[in-house]
This record gives structure tokens, sequence and C-alpha cells, in this order.
């Protein structure tokens, strides 16, 4: 079974950057998509983005087009997202997946292994 261990989260300025790490451990990220989703406290989890095994493709919410940029080193079992133009409402606790499928999906239940979440707050 892969362990998902996620990093980088942290405060940042309105504007300001920040880069999500996803490590995989136990088992090789192999060839599933992988995906990040976010919750804040009250409401549901989030998708946020997702990319396919060999990273060809890459989908992505509506409010984060443009401003975030997920990636993947399969060689290395990490998963990636660039987060730029940060807003205050992109504040949350954020998840790095790993889906049963080969394919970018948006489907929460197609994600059956979970890390542990890294807070990110984004505040002047």
């Amino acid at each position: 079974q892969v362990q998902l261990l996620e990093s980088g989260g942290g405060l940042a300025q309105p504007g300001g950057s920040l880069r999500l790490s996803c490590a995989a451990s136990g088992r090789t990220l192999g060839s599933a998509a992988m995906g990040w989703f976010r919750q804040v406290p009250g409401k549901e989890r989030e998708y946020v983005a997702a990319i396919s095994w060999r990273g060809v493709t890459t989908d992505y919410v509506e409010s984060v087009k443009g401003r975030f940029t997920i990636s993947r080193d399969n060689a290395k079992n990490t998963v990636y997202l660039q987060m730029n133009s940060l807003k205050p409402e992109d504040t949350a606790v954020y998840y790095c997946a790993r889906s049963s499928r080969t394919v970018v999906t948006r489907n929460i239940a197609d994600f059956g292994s979970w890390g542990q979440g890294t807070q990110v707050t984004v505040s002047s």
C-alpha cells in the first residue's frame, strides 16, 4: 500500500507562491493518475487538479486555471503543485491522492489513497 506525504504548505501573502510536494513511499506511484484536493472547515473536500500517469494530461478546477500547475516525477515518486498568484480563498488544507485510474478524473471516489494534508494559508 502506498503512503503519501505532503509538504510545502505554509503562510503566503496574496499574490505570492507556494510549491507543494507529495512523496510516495511503500509503493511507487506506478501507472496511477494523481490528484490534489483541498478542504476548508465545514465544507466538502474540493477537487483542485489531476495529472495522468505519464504526466501528459492535466486538468484543473476553473478557479485555479492559469495560476496552479500540477506535475510529477515518476522517478522520484513525487507529485507537485505549483501555486502562483495565491488568493485568500485558496486557504485550505491541501491533500494529494492516488487514483485507481491511469487517466485524469475529478471523481473523488476514484481516489483511494490519501495523504495527511498540508495547511496553506494566504493572508496579508
